[in-house]
Formats: C-alpha cells, sequence, structure tokens
C-alpha cells in the first residue's frame, strides 16, 4: 500500500446480514466485518426481515471496520452497496421504511400475479399475448411462484392495502442502502428488472413501460427513477460521514444486486465465462452478447452491472442454505435433547464428515428444495428430503447426501445454461461461503464433471464485485481488466472414479422431482376457501 492509493467501503446486505469492507481501487481486500440479521418466516410463504435491523447492523458493521485504522478514512473517497436481490422496501417520502421488507423467499403474492398473467391460449401459466410481449420488451416475465418485486407490491396493495397508500416508493434492498446513505430515492437499470416493468431491449437506456405498468395495476408514482448502476447517486449525509469519521465529500455508487456483482467479484466478466455461487441460495451466470429468454426454465439475458452487457439470470432457491439447516435444526439445534452449544467450527466439522465418506454417501441422494425452487423450475411449493435412507444410513452419510444434492441441483442448471448459450461449459469460477469448503468444490467437479475454480476469498465476492464496479465507474479501472484483479487459490479436476456413482444419483434425483412433484403440490398448496366451494360444489353436482 502506498500513500497514493485510494479506497472504496463497500456493502454487502446479505440474507444472513450485512457485510462491510474496504478495498483498494485495484481490488484488493484490506478487511472486513459481518453482523448477522434474522429472518423472519411468516404463514403462507411469508419471509421477511426489518429494515431497521439492517442499517443498525450495517453501522455496527461498518463503524467497527473503520475503527481497526486499517487505511486512512480520509482515502476512502467512495462507497458501493450491493444486496440481495428481489426483495422490497415500502418508504414513505422521509425515507422511513412502513414495516418490515419482503425478501426474495417470500411467495404471498403468487395469487395476484397469477392473476394479472392469465389470459387466452396459456403457455406455462401465462396468457400467450402478455407473456410475449413481457418477453419482448424485459427479457423474462413474472415468476408464477409469486417471488419477484411486482408480486410482493401486489400483495400489499391487497392485503395491506394501508401500506399501499402510503407508500412514496417501492424499493430494492440495495437501492434502500442508497436512500439510506444519501436521501436519495432511485433504482438502477438492473436493480429493478425483477418488477418487470421496464424495457430493456435498449441497454444502455433502461425505462418504464407504460404498457407494462397499466397491466401491472401499480402506481407509476410509486416507483423509483432510474439511472444506470454505474452513476454516482450522490454524496454521502453528512451526519453519516461524521458518525463514521469519513469524509463529507464521499460519493456513494447506486450499486448492484448480489447476483450481478457477484458475477463481477468471481472475475468471471467476459462472455460465456461462468461462475457458480453457492450462499444462502445459489446461481450459475455468466454475461451474454444477447438478449434471450428461456422461459420454460426461468432463464434471462437480463441488464448487467457492467454498462451495456446483459448478465444470463436465474437463481436456485436452497443452496448453502441447506447446510446452515443441517447443522441448526438437524445437528445442532438448541432443544430438549440438545448436549451444550453449538461449536464454532461447526462447518469445518461438517466436511471431514463428508471428506471421510464414500462419494454417493451410500446412495442416499437429498433433494434440496427446502423453499421451493425458482430454477431450473419455478416451483414454490415443492419441498427437500432425504431419499433411500436405510438402517445402514450413517450420520455421516446424511452430511455427505446435503453437499452432494446441491451440487445435484447445480448440475441440473447446467444443462439449461449450456443449452441457452449454445455452447458448453469447460470451467467454472466458484465463490460464496460454499465455495470455502474444498470439499464441496471438489464434489461439484465431480458431480457436474467440469473444473472448478476456487476464487480467492469467495465468500467476499459479492462486495469485491461492488467495489470493482465502483472503480471501474470512477475511472480507476477499465471494465475489462476487472477479471485480471481476481485471483484463482486453487483448482479442482473431476475424479474420473466418482463418475458413474454420480451419473446414477443424478438420473435418480431428477426421478424424484418428476415423480413426487405433484405430492408436494398437494401437501403445500394453500388453503383457499373459494376453490374448495367449488370443489364441493363439483362432487354434489356429480
Amino acid at each position: 500500500m502506498s500513500s497514493m492509493d485510494k479506497f472504496i467501503l463497500a456493502i454487502d446486505l446479505g440474507t444472513s446480514g450485512p457485510k462491510v469492507a474496504i478495498f483498494s481501487t485495484q481490488g484488493e481486500l484490506i478487511g472486513s466485518e459481518f453482523e448477522e440479521t434474522p429472518v423472519l418466516l411468516q404463514p403462507g410463504g411469508g419471509a421477511e426481515q426489518e429494515p431497521e435491523v439492517w442499517w443498525k447492523a450495517i453501522e455496527k458493521a461498518g463503524k467497527r471496520l473503520l475503527s481497526r485504522g486499517l487505511v486512512p478514512n480520509k482515502e476512502i473517497v467512495a462507497i458501493a452497496s450491493t444486496a440481495q436481490w428481489s426483495g422490497t422496501v415500502a418508504v414513505d417520502q422521509d425515507g422511513n421504511a412502513l414495516g418490515n421488507a419482503v425478501i426474495w423467499m417470500d411467495s404471498r403474492g403468487a395469487p395476484y400475479v397469477k392473476k394479472m398473467v392469465d389470459g387466452p391460449l396459456k403457455v406455462e401459466g401465462y396468457g400467450l399475448a402478455k407473456i410475449l410481449k413481457w418477453i419482448r420488451l424485459t427479457g423474462g416475465a413474472p415468476g408464477i411462484s409469486g417471488k419477484d418485486p411486482i408480486a410482493h407490491i401486489l400483495y400489499l396493495k391487497n392485503i395491506h392495502p394501508e401500506i399501499y397508500q402510503r407508500t412514496y416508493k417501492f424499493l430494492e434492498p440495495v437501492d434502500y442502502i442508497g436512500l439510506r446513505l444519501t436521501g436519495s430515492f432511485a433504482a438502477s437499470f438492473n436493480s429493478i428488472t425483477l418488477n418487470w416493468l421496464t424495457d430493456n431491449r435498449h441497454i444502455e437506456q433502461v425505462t418504464y413501460h407504460d404498457g407494462l405498468i397499466k397491466l401491472s395495476t401499480i402506481d407509476r408514482a410509486k416507483l423509483p427513477d432510474l439511472k444506470p448502476a454505474n452513476a454516482i447517486l450522490g454524496f454521502l449525509r453528512s451526519e453519516i460521514a461524521r458518525a463514521w469519521g469519513l469524509r463529507e465529500d464521499v460519493q456513494v455508487l447506486m450499486g448492484s444486486p448480489d447476483v450481478h456483482s457477484a458475477a463481477i467479484g468471481s472475475g468471471a466478466v467476459r462472455d460465456f465465462e461462468p461462475h457458480l455461487y453457492i450462499g444462502t441460495s445459489g446461481w450459475l451466470t455468466c454475461h451474454v452478447p444477447f438478449k434471450k429468454t428461456d422461459l420454460f426454465h426461468n432463464l434471462a439475458a437480463l441488464p448487467s452491472g457492467i454498462p451495456g452487457r446483459y448478465l444470463l439470470t436465474n437463481e436456485q432457491e436452497s443452496a448453502g442454505g441447506c447446510l446452515q439447516y443441517l447443522r441448526n435444526n438437524i445437528l445442532f439445534p438448541q432443544d430438549e435433547l440438545s448436549t451444550g452449544e453449538r461449536p464454532s467450527n461447526a462447518y469445518e466439522l461438517l466436511d471431514r464428515m463428508a471428506e471421510r465418506t464414500p462419494a454417493g454417501s451410500g446412495k442416499l441422494i437429498f433433494t434440496p428444495w427446502l423453499y421451493g425452487e425458482r430454477t431450473p423450475v419455478d416451483d414454490h411449493l415443492v419441498r427437500g428430503g432425504f431419499y433411500n435412507q436405510s438402517l445402514n444410513t450413517t450420520r455421516a452419510d446424511m452430511v455427505r447426501a446435503v453437499f452432494e444434492g446441491v451440487a445435484y441441483n447445480s448440475r441440473w442448471l447446467l444443462k439449461y445454461v449450456e443449452q441457452f448459450n449454445g455452447r458448453p461449459v469447460e470451467s467454472i469460477n466458484m465463490v460464496g461461503g460454499g465455495a470455502r469448503s474444498n470439499i464441496w468444490c471438489q464434489i461439484h467437479a465431480d458431480v457436474m464433471n467440469r473444473t472448478i475454480q476456487q476464487v480467492k476469498d469467495p465468500m467476499e465476492a459479492n462486495v469485491r464485485g461492488a467495489a470493482l464496479l465502483a472503480s471501474a465507474g470512477l475511472g480507476y479501472l477499465k471494465y475489462d481488466e476487472i477479471g485480471t484483479h481476481v485471483k484463482i487459490a486453487n483448482t479442482y479436476m473431476p475424479n474420473p472414479d466418482h463418475r458413474k456413482i454420480y451419473d446414477e444419483l443424478f438420473r435418480e434425483f431428477l426421478a424424484i422431482y418428476e415423480s413426487n412433484r405433484r405430492i408436494y403440490a398437494r401437501l403445500n398448496k394453500p388453503f383457499d376457501p373459494e376453490e374448495k366451494i367449488l370443489e364441493i360444489i363439483d362432487e354434489l353436482e356429480g
């Protein structure tokens, strides 16, 4: 580090909590801090978080990081943000949150989306004319599972009309952070995408489309104005600058959602160069030189965090969250059977158990759909579980099966990513908390039969991506140089000895979904009294 270096403070608001980090303008990680925040699960598929808890956690982590004196605070020239995507924060004109944020896991808006997209000549549940219009303009369409912001807003409009009426703007989490930092209400071309109300055909100038807004029944006045992802949102509010010990001329950039930031932080920035993210959720994405949609598998090329580029977007609902569930709810729950505190190195212990367990876990299969699925199937009613369990199944088998089940899901998605791109994938950069696990990287290589490149500091991919995008936006880097500033820690080649068992179990993994999806639909379908009355009438008439 030289006395001439400048630095960027990057904020990543993940589902498990915010991380705040300092990077040089060349992408060197200086230090980071994390604060955990809870998810509030609600009846009927609800998932919420408290915006004020988010902000207090950001402040706590940020102040703790800055107090360490890692760099001169006066050399921090910008703040960049990234955050969980597909969430909704309703705020009033003063910027106050009107209740909890509805986050990406929430499916309570599904009935209202289904009604909105309905029409004659249905295709995958969509009216033909409507779906063609959405795809032509946006590149995708509202998910019928009800987990997009357009569904959240319709849920609030129908179930909490008092909140809807009082709302000045509906913001994505990353744009809510920007509001708290600067006092400015805005959304970026890429953060707004999952509202499905923008015309994305001209990638350099994304705008709202009047016809889509009319179709949605959402008031245009309640939607934020749009800016490019690399635009300056404003200067840091003076009271925050004083409290954090920063200069008052620190610039705050628009920022991007986590999918877009991770694509940058993974170093895979060239067209068709993929990265696999294993965090609470997961995805396998890459930049592409075209606007394209695969409606049948919930894949779409949407505006990227890099100006003028498209990013193939998708999401698998539960990835690392499955391992967290295993740790918290099965192996180390705090209940009557607990024998003590959860070990602080629990994930290291799980890695060891997975490493010493033979590939295939004794043919035990875990399906990771603990909160439904988005890609490659849009099915919010499917659920996870262990299959082919016997008296011979060990706890170690169950642990490794969770690692493998997430990898089977990644392989399932890989098929449609390659189909979308029209070319095979040779190697994949792996990031997120799951990429810290050497054995999970190797399992992914074996199951997917692809080379896995473990990115250095993989848990920092989101904040690193936010910082690198900011650095490029401010002119410290060129966008096409970003990949050279991300280092690879290890490379994992597929083990040919595991090919036969993983091919067999992957076929059965797919068969489990096809054989059980209707059962899950019946078990998890929300009770609809009107539909029940119609069923009774049909029975009586029959």
